[in-house]
């Protein structure tokens, strides 16, 4: 486009429509981004957002709540050389976006042409408009109402109290977040998307004396508004029911050291918060990783190999792009043991200099995008179920994962909600009260074989850019030895 003189700018600026976020927004990031380009900034981009979101709980035989959340919002990031800050803002008019930029520059150091400046407006490419070339328009509507949600809920903790024995407390949780996303930059990046993502689960609490278990499960999937309708919560209210009962009156690990099953789809939050956020951007920025250093060297076992993608159907990570426009990709994180590749956002890119691998994403608009994972997954292996329990005389079947923490360089320890001894290749009694602890350099390089079963689980991963949803995964994995705390 031919420079304008600045003056002109702020007296002809086109009207926006916050209702909709569509090619209509063209001419204004035209213009405010050539006001941040001939301002000094080196790159400016702006993240707009609608979202309308809504959460509800069943508690024993009652709905407890209903919370609802509509919001509309914009933040736009400022680079000068390798830094950057960023602003957001609720007014999506020019005049407010304009605020907001010129509040970017003026942390960086910069201010607004003058009104006889000519400014060159940014030439954006044609709007690649994920939510209209894939369907995405009407799925808000064709998403289950309220009535529809609670009814589901109660249905789940009816089976919970119909399937068990002891029961002190039952609870269904549901919640649909639809989110609408356009992103424009100074690079020309002009994109657009719409998000659906949905989760619903159970929890079961049981009790008999001094015995206590407790035992949840969920299930999350985007791109199908009719995912609620299709969950079978009898289903999973009678494995929940089962496994509680195991884990009510079994025995006490004993704390040691042994080799261990891990069973597939959730076990993967270990490598997910032992590994994945050491191979994040963020952390090489900081040099908090042990593998800052070791791209094209061995780092795990070389029976592992491990994925970072965006593209796995309805899987809670899967993303069309990214929240910098960037359209999602899969990425080879490490193979045969060998690290092949970090996971970047585009500030890490330009400061570490590692390649963008589409994975920019922040909970909304009032956080800068940051290096964050996806689909995160361990790769199927070469073995049988019945090789990985036969290599083990004496050790523990972890079925389900609790929660853990995990330490700035790799230190962690995770809970065991569902844990099983194995004797003599065989699964037998029930185990409670075990607990994981590790180092993530040192677990990397005991995994040494993977089954055939991958599977992938919904999670939540907390960072730097908020709260997000997340895919972990594994097939089933044998570590060959790890501290097990217990009593």
């Amino acid at each position: 486009m031919a420079p304008t003189i600045a003056s002109e700018l702020f007296r002809s600026h086109p009207s926006t429509d916050k209702t909709r976020l569509d090619g209509t927004w063209e001419p204004i990031f035209s213009t405010l981004l050539g006001l941040g380009r001939a301002a000094g900034a080196d790159f400016v981009e702006f993240f707009l957002e609608r979202i309308n979101y809504i959460n509800c709980m069943a508690e024993d035989d009652a709905i407890t709540s209903i919370s609802p959340r509509i919001a509309t919002g914009a933040g736009v990031r400022v680079f000068r050389g390798t830094a950057d800050c960023y602003v957001s803002t609720n007014d999506l008019t020019f005049s407010g976006l304009k605020v907001a930029l010129e509040k970017g520059l003026s942390i960086m150091g910069l201010s607004l042409p003058t009104a006889a400046a000519f400014v060159p407006e940014v030439t954006l490419e044609p709007l690649r408009d994920y939510a209209a070339l894939r369907g995405k328009e009407d799925w808000l509507g064709q998403c289950s109402s309220m009535e529809e949600m609670g009814q589901v809920l109660l249905t789940a903790t009816t089976s919970l109290q119909r399937h068990a024995s002891h029961v002190q407390s039952r609870m269904g949780v549901y919640f649909r977040d639809w989110q609408e996303v356009l992103v424009a930059a100074s690079d020309g990046t002009f994109a657009r998307d719409i998000r659906l993502t949905q989760s619903v689960g159970c929890n079961l609490l049981c009790a008999d004396g001094e015995h206590r278990s407790s035992i949840g499960r969920r299930v999350g999937d985007t791109s199908d508004p009719g995912f609620l309708r299709q969950w079978n919560c009898d289903t999973d209210a009678a494995e929940i029911a089962e496994s509680a009962g195991k884990m009510l009156y079994a025995d006490y690990v004993e704390s040691g050291t042994y080799p261990i099953i891990m069973a597939n789809e959730f076990g993967g939050v270990i490598f997910h918060e032992a590994c994945g956020h050491l191979l994040e951007t963020t952390q090489i920025e900081r040099k908090t990783t042990p593998f800052l250093e070791k791209k094209g060297q061995k780092i795990a076992h070389e029976n592992l190999t491990a994925w970072d993608e965006g593209l796995s159907p309805n899987a809670f990570g899967t993303i069309d792009m990214d929240d910098e426009g960037m359209p999602a990709q899969r990425t080879l994180l490490i193979e045969n043991g060998i690290l092949k590749n970090f996971i970047a956002d585009r500030a890490g890119s330009m400061r570490t200099g590692h390649p963008r691998t589409g994975s920019g994403r922040r909970q909304g608009y009032t956080h800068a995008a940051a290096s964050r994972m996806r689909n995160t997954y361990i790769a199927p292996g070469p073995y049988s179920l019945d090789d990985l329990f036969g290599s083990v005389d004496k050790g523990i079947y972890c079925k389900k994962m609790g929660g853990g923490s995990v330490g700035p360089t790799g230190q962690f320890n995770f809970s065991v909600d569902e844990a099983y001894l194995v004797e003599n290749g065989k699964v037998t009694k029930p185990l409670k009260g075990a607990t994981l602890i590790g180092d993530a350099q040192d677990i990397m390089n005991r995994i040494s074989m993977s089954s055939q079963d991958l599977g992938l689980a919904a999670g939540f991963c907390g960072s730097v850019s908020g709260s997000i949803y997340v895919t972990v995964g594994q097939p089933h994995l044998k570590v060959d030895s790890i501290t097990v705390g217990g009593r």
